[in-house]
Order: structure tokens, then C-alpha cells, then sequence
């Protein structure tokens, strides 16, 4: 007779004997992790145990509310109990996007993919306020990093001569030198950067007990340096990025509550820390998202301005002081636009549809620039005043690109990505359109040769399909007296009532499929512009049109002067043109401390009684320098509830009094932690009264 396997009941406060023991919902043994396992074993290890689980092609919603994500439960509870390793997270967002990235035709990647995202976020939703920092933010480390030590204070020191540093940083290939700064290779692995990840991980979920790898050629290298929201970036994890625990994160590095860089010196390094304006260089809050975009709404205003300027002074033989500012300004937002380019690559880069609207801007202001000057040099004035024809085409982009700021609020940013998937989808309905509208065009440009010319049929057929129906009916019989009328008739019954019907109902369709994720789309978009806009390795940001300052400052100085001469010169340069810009960000953060002094939407960073699984580290010491330790069993919901009940708030600590939202919580944690043990109880008198009788 076969052993019978005992299947574990999890009472709160237990913990799992032994990662070697079955789990509670599966045959499958869970993944044996320890503290100090390296991402490459925790990816391995973690896609190992998914493979066994998710064994069949459910969708999403079967995992996350049927039997069919048992196993993931089981998983999450032993991963937040049992393990210390920082690469956790990290580790289910890598193999996310390999599963994502699968084509197996069944739909068995797209489940194990959604598998880790599940596990991916209910991992965080066990764990304290610091720890989900820790975690989201922790940065797989490369194989020469020292411990506790950031190699981002090398590589943004290299970064600084050039102003190259991506998102993705500190990735090389296998054949890459390792001493080689990583600027030199960042422009050619932009376009290669999905291919190579895809491959990376591929090597290692290829097989169970895959071991013949080269330890010199290690598949996870291209994920080196990014932290767990970057990867999720990548990933195109969407719901794990939209989850609230996530967006408090996302949200903390817009405000600048969470910051990468605190000092602006040449000594300074970026690693995750919570904001303390005490101790923090107030010029580093120059890199806060929220500032960044503001600037840039200004920096748009002003090019608005001149641009209106110049249109209206419409000088046709001289270029005046307003154009030569106009110039200047331009060439300050496309320098800023290319190094955006490089810093995010062409991944991120393509994710913000306003990016679009600059490229389009940048096109007609050189095409502008060059006719202007041709004409000039000509004395060709019909050429100038084409020039400025097509001058006037940039404010269709620029007036949208001044108020795209409206984009980062939920209501506006929640229609972008639905107009989007619509124009995608009229873009394909368009080729029908077009290959009937070029038939009937050519039948009636034939049959009605004697009365119209080409052009002018093509008119008439146009305003046909754009709803003049009664053009089609005055002129059919002087087409042809036989097949003019049926074929007109034809004609508008296809193109008012069977395609522009068809049309709006795909259109509307589309609509009500995108909204529905609508917001997950919106958080996607606004959380890869935060981690765009905060993550760089650069030291020292310049904002436009400071920027080309510094470009022809320091560009010229890199053939003779040494690295840290000119590190020293970019920060007191800094220093001197930014000045008024910290100035009014100081006096905008005293204003509001003193207005909103306790909101409970801030993010706060961790509270005192928050974190229970290691205490919370000194304001001076960085995040990263931590690995999360995991103790003995938590404390339950009734002591919870009574340290919830200890704490009254006083005055010079009101942000660490309990809300009514977390008493709510504290409460039906606590019914429910009595209605178990009720039924545990009710259990072990039934199995008492089977064995008496």
C-alpha cells in the first residue's frame, strides 16, 4: 500500500518545517532558497517549481480566485515565512517576462507568466512598509560588487564625461570587457536589449537540472544593476505595477520621499533611501520626477511663447534676436530629447506616446530651420514664406505637448491609452476602406471617362464616402445612363451604411475592451516615466537650455582635463545656473509642509511598529546596504490590535497614529483569527469523538 500523504493545515503563527516538505496544495516540494543564493539560482530555482505547478493554460482570474493557484498560495507562504533572499521579487519579474515572451501557442507560458506576477505581489502584500521598498528597490548585484557597496558610484563617475547612462545600466554581453565603461556600448544595445534578456533567462528554465553553463558566462548578466520595478518595467507587468502597495512606491519616488542621489558631490553615490531634508543637499532635489515634469511644462511654455513671437513678427529678410532665441531654445529640446533617447533606450523611450509629438516637432523645426536658410541665402522669398508655412504646422504638436501634463492625472491619463488601441484599430479597418474606395474609383474613373477626369471623380467620390451622398445621386446618370445608378447606389449603401456602421462599432468595441484596463495602461505609462526620469546614473542633470551650457563648456574639456576636474566644475556649474530653480522648489516644499502637515496619502517611509522582521535602519544609512531578515513568526491580529489600542496620538507623532481604515483591518483580522481557531477547535473535538468511539 503507497504512503499516504498528509496534507498541512496552516494555522496563523505556524511556519513551514522545511521547504523540503510537500506543499499544502500540491505534490510539487518548494524551492530550496537560502539568504545568500545568487539571482541566477533563485530564477532557477523559482521557474523549476512554477513548471511543475502550472502544468495547464488557465487564464489570469482562474489563478488569482480557483483551485488552479493553490499551489501559488502555498508558494507566497513559504516565501514570506522562510526566505531572507533580497532577489526575490526581482526573480518572479525576470521569469515573468520570459514566460510572457514565450510563443508556445497553447497559452501554458501566458498562465505561468501571470503565475509569477500573482506571486510577484502577493509576496509584498505580506510584508512591512520598508521591506516592500527594500525589495522593489534592491539592485541584482554584478559579479565584482563588494558587499554593501554600490558599483553605481563607478559607473555614474564614467557616465558623467559623456552624459551616457541608461535605465538599463551596467549590463554588458558575455563578450564585453569587464573593465570597459559602460557608456561606450550603450548606443548599439538599445535595439538588442529584449532579445538578449529573452536569452538570458531562456537558458535557464530550459531544462530542470540544466548545469553545463560556464560559470564566466552567466545568462542573467543583462539583468545586472536593475532593481525589481524596473524589470516589472520591462517585464510589461501591469498589473504589478498598478497593485496600491507598488503605486506607494512609485508614487514615494515622484513626490522625492524615496530618493536615489542625496548629495551633489563628486564623492556621492545612488542607492534607494528615504528623504530626510536635514541632511539632504537641497540641489538634489533637482532629480525628483514631480519637479522634472513641472520644469518641463515651463520649458514648453516658454518655447510657445517665442514660437508665437516669431510667427507674428514674421520677418521675411533678416533673422531676428526673437528667432535666434527660438533657434536656441530648439536646439536646447532636441539635445535634451536625444539624451532622453539614450538614458531610457528605445524600450521606454517608445512607451510615452508624448514622445511622438517631440520627434514630430524636432522633424518640421529642422525642415523650417533648413528652409529659412536656403531661401535667405537665395534671396528666395517664396521659399521663406513656405519656411514659415511650415513653421506654423508645429503648433498642432507643440499646444498638445504644452498641456500633456494632463496625462499624469487618472481621468485624462485613463482615455490616452484608449484613444490609442482605437487608432490602432482604424488603422486597420482604413486598409479595407482604402481597397474598396480604389475599386470603385477606378470602375467609375472608367465607365464615366467621356463626362469627368480623373481628379475630378476622385473628389466626387470622396466627398461620397465623407457623407455628401446626394453628390453621388445628382451626377450618376451623367457616368453612364446603364451602370452609373446601380453602382451608385452600391457605392453609398457600402460606404454610409456598411462601413462607417462597422466602423463604429469596432471603434466602440475597442473602447469598452481598453477601458477596462484602462487604468493599469495609465499606471504603466506614468510608472516608467518616474523610473526614466529617477533612476539614471548621472551625477549631475542639467535642464534645458542650461544643458547646452554644459555641452559646450565641458565637451571640448574632455580631450585635455582629467575626470575629476571636470566632475568638480559640472556641479559648481550646476550650482550656479540652477540656483533659482532649487530656490523656488525650497520655498514650494516649505509651503506645502506647512499647509498639509500630516496627510495621511504622504508617504511617510517606514512607521515604528510597521516592520517586525528587522528593526528600521538609522535615516543615514541607505536601504540597499539591507537585506531583509526574516524572524520567527509574526505577531498575530490580536496583538495587533492591542498595540493598535496602546497607541494614542500625540502631537509631535501624528503620523504614526493608527488610521480608521488600519483599525478596520486590525479588527477583521482579528474576528477571523477567532472564527479559525473556533474551527480548529470544532476540528479536534470531531477527530477526538472518532477515536473515542
Amino acid at each position: 500500500m503507497p504512503p499516504l500523504r498528509v496534507r498541512s493545515v496552516a494555522v496563523p503563527g505556524d511556519r513551514l518545517a522545511s521547504p523540503h516538505f510537500a506543499s499544502e496544495y500540491s505534490d510539487a516540494e518548494l524551492p530550496n532558497i537560502a539568504r545568500d543564493d545568487s539571482f541566477r539560482d533563485v530564477v532557477k530555482k523559482i521557474s523549476c517549481y512554477i513548471a511543475e505547478v502550472i502544468d495547464a493554460p488557465v487564464t489570469f482570474e482562474q489563478l488569482r480566485t480557483t483551485s488552479a493557484g493553490d499551489a501559488l498560495h502555498s508558494l507566497v507562504e513559504y516565501l514570506s515565512l522562510e526566505v531572507t533572499n533580497p532577489a526575490i521579487v526581482n526573480a518572479l519579474l525576470a521569469l515573468k517576462w520570459h514566460y510572457g515572451a514565450v510563443n508556445d501557442g497553447r497559452g501554458l507560458s501566458d498562465a505561468r507568466a501571470n503565475a509569477c506576477e500573482i506571486v510577484a505581489w502577493r509576496f509584498l502584500t505580506r510584508l512591512s512598509e520598508l521591506e516592500v521598498v527594500e525589495f522593489c528597490l534592491y539592485e541584482i548585484p554584478g559579479p565584482c560588487d563588494k558587499d554593501n557597496t554600490s558599483v553605481d558610484e563607478e559607473y555614474a563617475v564614467e557616465g558623467e564625461n559623456d552624459e551616457r547612462t541608461t535605465l538599463l545600466r551596467g549590463v554588458r554581453a558575455s563578450s564585453e570587457s569587464p573593465h570597459r565603461p559602460e557608456h561606450l556600448n550603450d548606443a548599439r544595445r538599445g535595439s538588442m536589449r529584449r532579445s538578449q534578456l529573452f536569452e538570458s533567462v531562456s537558458k535557464l528554465t530550459m531544462s530542470r537540472h540544466a548545469t553545463g553553463m560556464e560559470d564566466d558566462d552567466d545568462p542573467t548578466a543583462p539583468f545586472i544593476h536593475l532593481n525589481a520595478l524596473e524589470i516589472a518595467a520591462i517585464a510589461d507587468a501591469k498589473r504589478f505595477l498598478s497593485q496600491h502597495i507598488v503605486q506607494r512606491i512609485i508614487t514615494g519616488i515622484w513626490n522625492g520621499e524615496i530618493v536615489f542621489w542625496d548629495r551633489l558631490s563628486a564623492n556621492s553615490g545612488k542607492k534607494p533611501r528615504f528623504y530626510n531634508q536635514n541632511t539632504a543637499d537641497p540641489f538634489s532635489r533637482l532629480r525628483v520626477p514631480k519637479y522634472l515634469k513641472a520644469y518641463e511644462v515651463a520649458f514648453f511654455c516658454g518655447f510657445l511663447l517665442l514660437y508665437y513671437g516669431v510667427l507674428i513678427e514674421h520677418d521675411r529678410y533678416t533673422i531676428t534676436p526673437l528667432e535666434i532665441i527660438l533657434y536656441v531654445w530648439f536646439a536646447a529640446f532636441v539635445y535634451d530629447e536625444v539624451s532622453e533617447y539614450i538614458d531610457a533606450g528605445s524600450i521606454f523611450y517608445a512607451v510615452d506616446v508624448w514622445n511622438v509629438f517631440d520627434i514630430a516637432m524636432i522633424a518640421i523645426g529642422f525642415v523650417y530651420f533648413i528652409l529659412r536658410c536656403v531661401g535667405l541665402y537665395r534671396k528666395d522669398y517664396v521659399l521663406v514664406d513656405i519656411a514659415f508655412d511650415v513653421l506654423a504646422l508645429e503648433a498642432l504638436f507643440m499646444v498638445p505637448r504644452v498641456f500633456s501634463i494632463l496625462s499624469l492625472s487618472p481621468y485624462w491619463g485613463t482615455l490616452i491609452p484608449c484613444l490609442k488601441a482605437m487608432g490602432t484599430d482604424f488603422l486597420k479597418f482604413m486598409v479595407l476602406v482604402v481597397v474598396l474606395y480604389l475599386g470603385f474609383l477606378t470602375t467609375f474613373s472608367l465607365v464615366g471617362r467621356e463626362a469627368f477626369s480623373f481628379p475630378h471623380m476622385a473628389m466626387i467620390v470622396s466627398k461620397i464616402f465623407f457623407g455628401a451622398s446626394f453628390v453621388g445621386f445628382d451626377v450618376m446618370d451623367q457616368i453612364d445612363p446603364v451602370f452609373g445608378p446601380p453602382l451608385m447606389f452600391l457605392f453609398v449603401t457600402m460606404s454610409s451604411i456598411l462601413l462607417m456602421g462597422s466602423m463604429t462599432g469596432i471603434l466602440s468595441n475597442s473602447f469598452s475592451r481598453v477601458i477596462t484596463h484602462a487604468r493599469e495602461e495609465y499606471l504603466y505609462v506614468y510608472s516608467v516615466y518616474v523610473l526614466e526620469a529617477s533612476t539614471s546614473n548621472r551625477l549631475t542633470h542639467f535642464y534645458p537650455p542650461f544643458n547646452l551650457l554644459a555641452l559646450v563648456i565641458f565637451r571640448p574639456l574632455r580631450l585635455f582635463t582629467s575626470s575629476d576636474t571636470l566632475r568638480h566644475s559640472r556641479i559648481m556649474l550646476l550650482r550656479a545656473t540652477h540656483a533659482p530653480i532649487v530656490a523656488l522648489i525650497q520655498a514650494y516644499e516649505w509651503a506645502v509642509g506647512k499647509i498639509f502637515v500630516g496627510n495621511p496619502d504622504m508617504f511617510h517611509g517606514p512607521q515604528r511598529d510597521s516592520s517586525k522582521r528587522h528593526p528600521v535602519p538609522p535615516p543615514h544609512r541607505p536601504l540597499s546596504g539591507y537585506r531583509p531578515q526574516m524572524p520567527s513568526p509574526r505577531p498575530n491580529s490580536a496583538e495587533i490590535v492591542n498595540q493598535l489600542k496602546r497607541r494614542k496620538p500625540a502631537d509631535d507623532d501624528i503620523d504614526n497614529a493608527p488610521t480608521d481604515v488600519e483599525t478596520r483591518i486590525a479588527d477583521l483580522s482579528a474576528k477571523i483569527d477567532r472564527l479559525t481557531a473556533l474551527v480548529i477547535a470544532l476540528q479536534s473535538t470531531e477527530s477526538l469523538g472518532s477515536v473515542r468511539t
